[in-house]
């Protein structure tokens, strides 16, 4: 297959629909997510409705991820060469390692309805917070790695 061939798919790929959406659902969690956080610096309680939409909208971000995006990431890196491959070989694993955190995030405050787990609320969105900061990343330098490098 040709370089221009390549570069054609990988920017097909960044441009597919599916990928815009899954991107912008992440900035759309990362608002919430600094909405929620933000209010921390209060006494104020966040709200349950709150916090169960943005388990709604973590667990379908990290879903798309999984079971849409990075499947079309595997089949660009598979077309695109084998530096993208080792990259993804590479990366997935941590990216995967910051599921278990949202998803423990998610069985703790997805059915949020009372404070028995306030107290540890600013700790759980602490941790997830590096949890997503360091998915959000390596999400990044794949995509980046698709764009540039072919």
């Amino acid at each position: 297959m040709s370089d221009n061939s390549n570069q054609s798919n990988s920017n097909d790929f960044c441009k597919s629909a599916a990928v815009s959406n899954w991107l912008a659902e992440r900035n759309q969690l990362l608002i919430q997510y600094f909405r929620l956080s933000g209010n921390r610096n209060t006494l104020e309680l966040p709200d349950s409705e709150q916090i169960n939409q943005f388990c709604d909208l973590l667990i379908d971000y990290v879903s798309a991820g999984h079971f849409e995006v990075y499947q079309q990431i595997v089949n660009a890196c598979e077309t695109n060469g084998q530096d993208s491959l080792e990259l993804l070989r590479k990366l997935y694993p941590e990216i995967s390692s910051t599921t278990d955190i949202v998803v423990n995030f998610n069985d703790k405050y997805s059915q949020f309805t009372n404070d028995a787990n306030l107290p540890q609320l600013d700790q759980d969105l602490s941790q997830l917070g590096e949890a997503i900061a360091k998915r959000v990343e390596l999400e990044d330098n794949l995509i980046d790695t698709l764009r540039t490098k072919h």
